[in-house]
């Protein structure tokens, strides 16, 4: 079944970025999500990265405790490491997407290889689903991943839509219309599989209502974007923006689909 409520998931890693570029305490991430909160958002991404080049430990537990005061879900990305691991299981969080991680990179770069580690993700991500978080894989639009992350026991995946904006923002719109549909296509696929899908990397107000338009998502993750789009018009004006392109995008989908 699919659904004409598309939530919205607003990431505060980058808050946490120019925070750390000077250190102290401003800008406060729990802030930020308390902003999001009130300006439409259905919960909040934290990444917390191995280097913790943004997000921190502190970071996780004032999150935990302000989203659980605000009934917000906390969904906790993380890299599949026995670290990550422990420290989802001590908080709990509402949902844990798994993401390839490399020190290296400045941000993921690409999905998550599910289907060369089958037994070892499914391994890791029985004691998360015995813990209660909803789990998610991140990965590329591609049957042969979401396949693999159905069998491994994950309900949920996520659609990394990186490809398709940065096609976008380089003019390529031939072939950001080929990635478009063959977003479109794995979305039908997963769905069909009994997955929940979600989506999200690059997307902006020139990006997202394509996407948003695919009605098998339930959900987007957009974060670096809206951050960037703060320094101009406030952080409570671009996630409404962001909320009122997306839901606009989505009631115009479903016009056209009853139509």
């Amino acid at each position: 079944m699919t659904s004409d409520r598309l939530r919205l998931g607003v990431n505060i890693d980058h808050v946490a970025t120019i925070r750390n570029a000077r250190g102290g305490a401003h800008p406060c991430p729990v802030r930020a999500a308390r902003a999001a909160a009130a300006a439409g958002a259905d919960g909040i991404t934290a990444h917390l990265r191995e280097d913790r080049r943004h997000i921190t430990d502190a970071d996780i537990e004032r999150l935990t405790e302000a989203l659980g005061e605000l009934g917000l879900p906390l969904n906790f990305e993380m890299a599949a490491t026995p670290e990550m691991q422990a420290i989802a299981l001590r908080h709990r969080p509402h949902a844990v997407c798994l993401v390839p991680e490399r020190r290296e990179e400045r941000t993921t770069e690409g999905g998550l290889e599910v289907a060369r580690e089958e037994n070892r993700l499914a391994h890791f991500i029985a004691p998360l689903r015995e813990a209660g978080c909803r789990v998610s894989i991140f990965i590329a639009a591609d049957e042969r991943q979401i396949e693999a992350a159905h069998r491994i026991g994950a309900p949920v995946v996520e659609l990394h839509t990186g490809a398709y904006c940065d096609l976008h923002h380089e003019g390529r719109f031939e072939e950001r219309d080929a990635e478009c549909a063959r977003l479109a296509r794995c979305a039908t696929f997963a769905h069909g599989l009994g997955l929940e899908v979600h989506a999200g990397h690059g997307l902006t107000y020139d990006t997202v209502g394509p996407v948003a338009a695919f009605p098998e998502v339930r959900e987007l993750n957009i974060g670096h974007y809206l951050v960037g789009e703060a320094i101009f018009s406030g952080l409570d004006s671009a996630i409404r923006r962001m909320r009122e392109t997306m839901d606009r995008a989505r009631r115009a989908a479903l016009g056209a689909g009853a139509a």
